[in-house]
């Protein structure tokens, strides 16, 4: 006799939440996340099914397989997470889980999910973040980015949060923890219709930039200038 699990039919999906990379495509064009365990190495969009990492053609979530997405039931265990050195710069996902599901003790096991809001945890150097910036590895065909703020982001490939949120699609909402101006949630949210504290971010973002652009020009040209009078 085959033991059966209960079956649930809640009215709306159950929410979850888990830690996950922010990447863009190479040619930065879409954006996605990669998760930080077993699926790493699939990134997947905002809205997505699942499959299974071992190339297995069940449907996830399978009994006898652990694929599919995973989340926890609580916001505090996933924040967690983010305390470990190796997930200090991932973000923290607020999840819509959609399809089956296998409900455990900490969370679900499931086949389709929505990301529905990403929180970037402050830059390395403590300020709030303002954009998210080549991490430095990835993933073929998708760079990993990590929240920094406008002091920090240089010269390398960046995406603002707004930018990243319009990239991703499908509603998705990019909040920042800590400093700058807040909303009522105590976040500096970042959506499709831009505020006063979007605008202000996109513009230090800009700024930082055209800061970094001018320092080079200025470097180019005091070589310039000595390389004449040497001759």
């Amino acid at each position: 006799m085959r033991l059966r699990l209960p079956a649930e039919r809640p009215t709306e999906p159950p929410t979850g939440y888990k830690i996950a990379h922010p990447v863009l495509s190479q040619d930065g064009t879409r954006a996605g996340f990669t998760g930080v365990s077993l699926g790493g190495a699939l990134p997947y969009a905002v809205l997505d099914d699942a499959s299974c990492v071992y190339g297995r053609r069940h449907r996830p979530p399978a009994r006898l397989c652990d694929c599919g997405f995973h989340c926890v039931h609580d916001r505090s265990g996933a924040e967690a997470m983010l305390c470990t050195a190796e997930h200090r710069t991932a973000l923290l996902l607020e999840v819509s889980v959609l399809g089956a599901y296998i409900r455990f003790e900490r969370g679900f096991r499931y086949a389709r999910q929505r990301v529905r809001t990403a929180t970037a945890g402050p830059c390395a150097c403590g300020a709030t973040a303002v954009a998210l910036a080549d991490a430095g590895w990835g993933r073929p065909g998708w760079r990993a980015l990590v929240p920094v703020c406008a002091g920090c982001v240089h010269g390398r490939t960046s995406v603002s949060l707004a930018g990243f949120a319009r990239l991703a699609g499908e509603g998705l909402r990019v909040v920042a923890r800590s400093g700058g101006a807040r909303s009522p949630s105590g976040e500096l949210a970042h959506g499709a219709e831009l505020g006063v504290p979007e605008l202000v971010a996109e513009a230090a973002l800009l700024q930082a930039r055209l800061d970094w652009f001018q320092s080079q020009l200025a470097r180019l040209g005091e070589r310039g200038n000595g390389g004449a009078g040497a001759g």
